[in-house]
C-alpha cells in the first residue's frame, strides 16, 4: 500500500535514489523506480496528507516529474484546428470525467491508450464534480499527471475543465458575482496546469424572445468575455482550447440556426474585447441525452432517443465557422451499439462520466459491506435531493455520486480494485475502438507539441533541503 508522508522531509526521504532536487529543478535518476514505486507515494501524499506543506511539495514534484519524463499537460487546440480544416476525419475524441480512483483510472486509461497506439483522450472534471468528489483543480491535475507517470506515458496529457457552468438563479440575482465565480475557476484551473476549458453559459439562454440572437445573447457575451480572459492567462505560449455550449444537456434539442446565432454573436463580442483573438475550438449541443441517464424504478437506465442527425448537422455548421465540430455530452450510459455511430457524424468530442462510476459501484468485486455503508450514508445525507416518486433504487443511483468525496480514501484503497480496474480497462478499450482512436498517436503528435513548463520551487521544499 502506498505511504502518505506526514512531512516534506519524509516525502523527500521516500524518493531517495529515485529523484533529487538540484537548484530549483527535479532530476529523475531512476525512472523505473519513480514509475513503479515513488509516484504512488507522491499521489497518495498529494491527495491524503494532512500537512499542507507536504501536499504542496508532492504536487510540485509530480508536476516536475511529468515534465522530466515527457508526460506533459497539453492543449488539444491544434489537433482540433486540423479537424476544422478537414485534415483528418472519422475520429471522436473521448473526454472522460474521473470522479473516483482518479490516479489509478488515469494510469489504466493511458496504459490502454498505449496498447491502442492512441494519444487522443481527454481527462476532465466539471465544477460540480470538484465539489462532491473532493477534488479541486490542483489535486485533480496532480492525480492525472501522476497516473500518466505510472503508466510510463510519453506524450501530451489533455486535462480539461468541464462545464464551467453559470448558475442561472445566481446570475439573475447578481450577474457580476456569478461571472466572477467562473473567472476564478478559469484562473485556478490554468494555474493548476489545465490547458483545456469548456465554458457553459448555456444555462443563461432565454427561449422567451422570438429572435435567436436575443435568446443566445447572455450565453455568447459571457462565453466571449471568459475566452478573452483565458487568452490573457496563457503563460507558456500554448493556446488553451476553449469550448462553448448552446443547449443545456437534458433540455430541448439544439438547432443549426441557434448555433449560428450563438457563433455570430460570440465572434462579434470577442472581437470587441480582443480583436482577432482565437475563439472556440468546439461547441457542445443538446441531442436528447441527459447527464447520468434516467434511472428506472427497478434499476437500470432508460433508453435514450439520441438524434444523430442533429449531431451531424451541427458538426457541419461548427466546421463552417472554423471549429472542430459538435460535442456530445451525457453519453457514457448509452447502449454499447451506439458508440460506433459518433465518428460518422463528425462529432469531434464525446463526454463520458457516469458509466465509469456505475462500473465501479456495480462491479461484483466491489465490497458488499462498503456498498451497505455508502447506501446508509446516502439515506442519511441526501434526503433533501430525493425527488417525489423516486423508488429507493432510483434514489441511491442518483445520490451515490455524492458519496465519492466522503469515501474517497476507501475507494482509492480498495483491496479488490485490480479486478474492477481490469473491467474498466476493457470498457476503455472498447470505447477507443468504437470511436476510432486506435492508431492515431502519430496524428496527435503531428499537431500537438507539449511545451516544457516548470513551476517555482515551493518554499517548504527549500526549507526541507
Amino acid at each position: 500500500m502506498p505511504k502518505v508522508a506526514g512531512s516534506v522531509k519524509e516525502l523527500l526521504a521516500a524518493l531517495d535514489g529515485i529523484a533529487r532536487i538540484e537548484g530549483d529543478r527535479l532530476v529523475v535518476v531512476d525512472e523505473a523506480g519513480l514509475r513503479t514505486r515513488g509516484i504512488y507515494d507522491l499521489a497518495w501524499t498529494a491527495t491524503f496528507s494532512e500537512d499542507e506543506a507536504t501536499v504542496e511539495a508532492a504536487r510540485w514534484i509530480v508536476w516536475e516529474a511529468s515534465q522530466a519524463v515527457g508526460a506533459r499537460s497539453a492543449s488539444i487546440q491544434e489537433l482540433y484546428k486540423a479537424r476544422s480544416r478537414g485534415e483528418y476525419e472519422g475520429m471522436t475524441v473521448p473526454a472522460i470525467n474521473l470522479r473516483a480512483q482518479t490516479f489509478d483510472m488515469a494510469r489504466v486509461i493511458l496504459e490502454t491508450a498505449q496498447k491502442n497506439d492512441s494519444a487522443a483522450v481527454i481527462f476532465e472534471l466539471a465544477r460540480s464534480e470538484q465539489t462532491y468528489t473532493y477534488q479541486r483543480v490542483f489535486e485533480y491535475a496532480t492525480s492525472i499527471l501522476a497516473g500518466a507517470v505510472a503508466a510510463g506515458w510519453k506524450g501530451p496529457v489533455f486535462i480539461q475543465g468541464d462545464h464551467y457552468q453559470f448558475n442561472a438563479k445566481k446570475y439573475a440575482t447578481d450577474p457580476e458575482k456569478m461571472t466572477e465565480e467562473i473567472r476564478k475557476a478559469c484562473r485556478d484551473a490554468i494555474a493548476a496546469g489545465y490547458r483545456n476549458i469548456d465554458i457553459d453559459s448555456s444555462t443563461l439562454v432565454d427561449l422567451g424572445p422570438e429572435i435567436l440572437d436575443e435568446q443566445q445573447h447572455e450565453n455568447y457575451v459571457r462565453a466571449a468575455e471568459l475566452t478573452a480572459l483565458i487568452r490573457t492567462l496563457e503563460v507558456d505560449g500554448v493556446t488553451i482550447s476553449v469550448g462553448g455550449e448552446i443547449g443545456e444537456v437534458g433540455k430541448k434539442n439544439s438547432t443549426p440556426d441557434e448555433l449560428k446565432a450563438y457563433l455570430d454573436g460570440y465572434r462579434r463580442e470577442l472581437d470587441s474585447r480582443a480583436k482577432d483573438a482565437i475563439g472556440l475550438s468546439k461547441v457542445s449541443v443538446a441531442t436528447g441525452t441527459s447527464h447520468g441517464g434516467t434511472p428506472l424504478p427497478g434499476g437500470g437506465v432508460a433508453d435514450v432517443a439520441l438524434d444523430f442527425g442533429v449531431l451531424a448537422e451541427m458538426s457541419v455548421v461548427a466546421r463552417e465557422y472554423g471549429l472542430s465540430g459538435a460535442v456530445q455530452h451525457g453519453a457514457s450510459t448509452l447502449p454499447d451499439d451506439m458508440f460506433h455511430k459518433f465518428p460518422a457524424t463528425g462529432c469531434s468530442e464525446i463526454h463520458l462520466a457516469t458509466g465509469f462510476q456505475n462500473a465501479l459501484f456495480d462491479h461484483p468485486a466491489f465490497p458488499a459491506e462498503l456498498h451497505k455503508t455508502i447506501e446508509e450514508w446516502i439515506y442519511a445525507n441526501c434526503q433533501d435531493e430525493r425527488k417525489p416518486g423516486q423508488t429507493d433504487t432510483q434514489f441511491v443511483y442518483s445520490g451515490r455520486k455524492k458519496a465519492i468525496g466522503p469515501f474517497k480514501r476507501q475507494l482509492w484503497d480498495l483491496s479488490t480494485k485490480d479486478a474492477i480496474l481490469a473491467s474498466q480497462a476493457e470498457k476503455v478499450d472498447f470505447l477507443f475502438k468504437q470511436l476510432n482512436t486506435p492508431g492515431t498517436r502519430a496524428l496527435v503528435e503531428k499537431y500537438i507539441k507539449p511545451v516544457e513548463y516548470h513551476q517555482p520551487l515551493p518554499a517548504s521544499v527549500k526549507a526541507a533541503l
